[in-house]
């Protein structure tokens, strides 16, 4: 087909603000899928994201529609997350497309991953439709919040559309302004080939599955696809388009979105943001792809069963596939034996990635602390960076701590503006600016410790402004910090796996309020158990739990006391023997204390 009738294009938009459901009523409106086959979330093909009611990954989709003329229109549609977890998928989308739907809750209004989404699109060039959603909700302000929308992309009140993506009106409208109005993409290349790679999958059966968006050449079964930043040649066996499955077609062409199987077998074969071509017409040079984005946090994954190692090598690898923002690599414990560090967007990423390998692999998992990644420099003038505190060179060797920054942007409504500004003073941090968007939607921006913010902040950040307050951030480099090592204890052995680097200031709380929690969720043993905190040798906060006890002297009726004291004795050498070659168990729920050291009882 003529690059003249394709349009690609994505939905962006803040979570929970009904990208999917726009996404159902177009299928719907589209005849792409039948009203009997017709359900909720239907591009959310994971339980996960069934469950939590959110995207987790982008889903491809091809669609037709007939024009006011009669002639044929293929809408290629990129459905991506909302969470600033996986601003990743996101940035990957507006690579392959020329449009965006911007698209905001008529009764929430401007929250800030609508800004930064918006901003995304911006720097991609892309045309953006801003749509305003929910208007059949009765709280619906659709007035306020097209003022909102203005000020934000600097729009027209005309270009605003208004639909409800839960009954579908406006819907067809929409489908119309996106076949005017979102440019086709530019006629390529005839004499080499180029495609982008902006996701991918694993299957057990047809192995590494690259998603591509072509802009140069053709595609077709029987060429050679070359990867061009790894060098791999793979026979291209079948390519085709997504329409709900993959249907095989004879070629891709010209700005097209499909998937191309060229008997993948290894992980290492391919890279999500490479560029494809082919042996027959190379290109000379690659793709302006998206920047790589660097994992924000650093935790341990370990197999409950050591004998699991091998399974859970093998399931990161594949998952790997699926979610090519994941980073891993080797790591071992003292108190968890082997695993891998891996690195994550943030928390959520770090859980939906725990429960896609428990769920899909059939693993049993501990996630250690999450840390993130320090920069070290030490005397003689040497810069190391760590990601894990066991990593970090003794006390006397460091000149200088640096910790990672971030610039916090946070949308609330004015009358939670003191509570959320004394938040972000108590997280350490740093006063940028304020910005009204309207009366009733203010931009606070921060400066903030990104270890300080990892663990409860956005908790914190939801129950101070009664769940109205938004969240977006970016990393904006390393800053000098008063910074120590703080390590537990438990009985007397150094538990690696719960080490944290935290602020100089707030090291003995911290530690106090750690052993505590620690108390709380570690079982009770037949021996005395003693948990610590302590910063190099300084111990600065114990806990003791106290140990079963046997009533030894119960078969004692009357007689001499030493008859009883020679018991008791018996029992302290058997408990003192125990202790010594005792093992205490750290369940799971002492690394999720860690994300509870804040809160109160």
């Amino acid at each position: 087909m003529k690059t003249q009738f394709i349009r690609n294009f994505c939905i962006i938009a803040h979570i929970d603000h009904g990208k999917s459901t726009l996404a159902d009523r177009l299928l719907e409106i589209t005849h792409t899928i039948t009203s009997r086959n017709m359900k909720e979330q239907v591009l959310d093909d994971m339980d996960l994201e069934r469950e939590r009611g959110i995207t987790i990954k982008s889903h491809p989709i091809q669609m037709h529609y007939t024009g006011s003329e009669g002639e044929t229109f293929i809408l290629n549609l990129i459905d991506t997350p909302g969470h600033v977890d996986f601003s990743y998928e996101v940035s990957r989308s507006l690579a392959a497309c020329e449009g965006a739907i911007l698209l905001v809750d008529a009764s929430q209004g401007v929250e800030a991953q609508t800004v930064s989404h918006a901003y995304l699109a911006r720097e991609n060039n892309l045309f953006i439709i801003p749509v305003l959603n929910k208007i059949d909700l009765p709280t619906a302000q659709p007035d306020d919040v097209k003022q909102q929308l203005m000020d934000l992309i600097e729009c027209s009140e005309d270009e605003i559309l208004l639909v409800s993506a839960k009954t579908g009106e406006g819907v067809e409208a929409l489908l119309k302004v996106i076949v005017e109005q979102v440019p086709p993409p530019s006629d390529g290349s005839i004499n080499e080939t180029r495609a982008l790679i902006f996701d991918s999958m694993f299957d057990s059966y047809r192995g590494v599955i690259p998603y591509v968006r072509v802009f140069d050449g053709v595609i077709e079964p029987g060429m050679t696809a070359r990867f061009m930043s790894q060098g791999w040649q793979r026979e291209i066996t079948e390519v085709g388009h997504f329409v709900l499955k993959k249907v095989p077609a004879k070629r891709l062409t010209v700005g097209d979105v499909g998937y191309v199987i060229a008997n993948i077998k290894e992980v290492k074969e391919l890279k999500v943001g490479d560029t494809l071509t082919t042996k027959e017409n190379p290109a000379s040079k690659p793709l302006p792809g998206y920047k790589d984005i660097k994992p924000m946090i650093y935790a341990g994954l370990f197999p409950v069963n050591s004998d699991d190692f091998e399974n859970l090598r093998i399931s990161i690898e594949k998952l790997k596939l699926n979610d090519a923002s994941l980073m891993y690599e080797p790591e071992t414990s003292t108190a968890l034996g082997f695993g891998f560090r891996c690195g994550f967007l943030g928390l959520l990423h770090m859980e939906i990635v725990r429960e896609r390998l428990e769920r899909e692999f059939d693993l049993e998992l501990i996630v250690t602390i999450p840390n993130v990644r320090y920069e070290i420099v030490k005397k003689n003038g040497e810069v190391i960076e760590i990601d894990n505190p066991t990593k970090l060179p003794p006390p006397i060797e460091v000149d200088e701590f640096r910790e990672p920054y971030i610039t916090a942007e946070i949308i609330t409504p004015p009358e939670y503006i003191g509570s959320l500004m004394k938040l972000c003073q108590d997280k350490r941090g740093i006063y940028l600016n304020t910005h009204y968007y309207s009366k009733d939607r203010v931009q606070l921006k921060y400066d903030l410790p990104l270890g300080e913010i990892i663990f409860d902040f956005y908790d914190k950040l939801k129950s101070v402004s009664r769940g109205y307050a938004s969240l977006d951030y970016e990393p904006t480099g390393y800053r000098p910090g008063k910074l120590q090592k703080l390590d537990i204890l438990i009985n007397g052995d150094v538990v690696d796996a719960l080490s944290i680097i935290s602020n100089r200031e707030n090291v003995y709380n911290r530690g106090r309020d750690l052993c505590r929690r620690l108390r709380e969720v570690i079982p009770r043993q037949m021996f005395e158990v003693v948990i610590q905190a302590s910063v190099g040798s300084k111990i600065i906060a114990r806990e003791t739990i106290k140990p079963f006890r046997k009533n030894v002297t119960a078969k004692c009726y009357g007689g001499d006391i030493t008859r009883k004291r020679k018991l008791w004795e018996k029992q302290k050498a058997g408990k003192k023997r125990m202790k010594q070659i005792g093992r205490v168990e750290v369940p799971q729920e002492a690394f999720l204390a860690f994300f509870q050291v804040d809160k109160k009882k």
